[in-house]
């Protein structure tokens, strides 16, 4: 799984804000982007280890419901 797939995936799930709200971070609050995103969390750790931990969660939420979203 690719950075890149993982925030997709975020996105799809949260949205922007949704996504700013869990984790606040300037890249997913102003002008946000893939792009940019995927800069700003190559470059910070911290930021990305929130990430993937987002990721791993809205997984197990998937589980535990079903698979429904």
């Amino acid at each position: 799984m690719t950075l890149e797939a993982i925030l997709h995936a975020l996105v799809e799930t949260y949205g922007w804000d949704g996504l700013g709200e869990r984790i606040p971070v300037r890249c997913f609050n102003v002008d946000p982007s893939i792009s940019s995103s995927l800069r700003f969390l190559r470059k910070t750790p911290w930021a990305r280890e929130k990430v993937e931990g987002l990721y791993l969660y809205m997984l197990r939420e998937r589980q535990r419901r079903g698979g429904r979203r």
